[in-house]
């Protein structure tokens, strides 16, 4: 007989055995080491042992819901961090019942949203996540520019290295969403991030938050100094700064950033995924 309990109930690795059993047929290979799984799902990404589910046949792991929450764009949110079944269980309500208590906690915490990301193509998930009342809101898109060199941008404007303080403050500005993976919350727990500034009148005009792969976290220029290239001067800086070879960028539905980066050499590549919500 199938039970479930809360996943700060039980061994972490009965945790971990349930993710990469779970996925093990993922539309993307998920191999992950046990170290960079709770690094990744737990420490960067914000779920909570306390907030996640784990299926149990006896005391075999059959499946598992990821949770965490925060106030999300100015909305109470619990996230959807992972969600999967071992292949063998499925088709048993195993994943229904864990999205119930899912759903629930959300209920039990305030939150007034549900969100999650799911990869284009997981036509089973999509349906899976359609049938509980989730609808999608944004397409989230993947750009690469393989030679970063070719960024290059002969800067005339002083380039200063920014605090979180700096950074967060003109984050907060921001009219547009920004997924979750790129909050400056979710960057300030990868080790190595920088972040980088161009002041004109007294005033932080444009500012860049990348990680020391290449991973553009953030790149916003306020609209009063958009067009002067400050957004190229910030890359070209952090490019040779960091030594990059490559850069990576991701953003939903973004028409002046993704026109920008095309601009610049950045090619789409084949992940893309949707960004679904239920309110609550």
């Amino acid at each position: 007989m199938i039970s479930y309990k809360k996943c700060s109930e039980v061994d972490l690795h009965l945790v971990y055995e349930a993710f990469q059993a779970g996925f093990a047929d993922y539309i993307i290979k998920t191999t992950i080491a046990w170290e960079q799984f709770y690094t990744s799902f737990f420490e960067r990404e914000g779920n909570r042992l306390d907030y996640s589910f784990i299926a149990l046949d006896d005391d075999r792991p059959v499946g598992i819901i990821l949770g965490g929450e925060k106030n999300y764009e100015g909305t109470p949110t619990l996230r959807c961090g992972a969600l999967c079944v071992v292949p063998q269980y499925r088709g048993l309500g195993v994943s229904k019942a864990l999205f119930e208590l899912h759903r629930q906690l959300a209920q039990d915490l305030g939150c007034k949203q549900l969100f999650l990301e799911v990869i284009v193509g997981n036509d089973r998930a999509i349906s899976f996540y359609k049938k509980v009342g989730y609808h999608k809101v944004y397409d989230l898109q993947y750009f690469d520019l393989k030679q970063a060199s070719n960024i290059f941008n002969d800067c005339s404007y002083e380039i200063r290295e920014l605090d979180w303080e700096q950074t967060t403050e003109l984050a907060a500005g921001i009219d547009t969403h920004i997924n979750w993976q790129n909050e400056i919350e979710y960057a300030k727990r990868v080790n190595g991030v920088k972040n980088y500034g161009i002041y004109k009148e007294d005033s932080l005009a444009a500012a860049l938050c990348i990680s020391q792969s290449g991973k553009i976290f953030f790149l916003y220029t306020r609209p009063a100094f958009r067009h002067q290239g400050l957004a190229s001067s910030l890359l070209s800086h952090a490019v040779s700064s960091l030594k990059l070879d490559t850069l990576h960028i991701s953003f939903p539905n973004n028409a002046a950033l993704e026109g920008f980066v095309r601009k610049k050499g950045f090619i789409r590549n084949g992940l893309a995924q949707y960004e679904m919500y239920m309110p609550l």
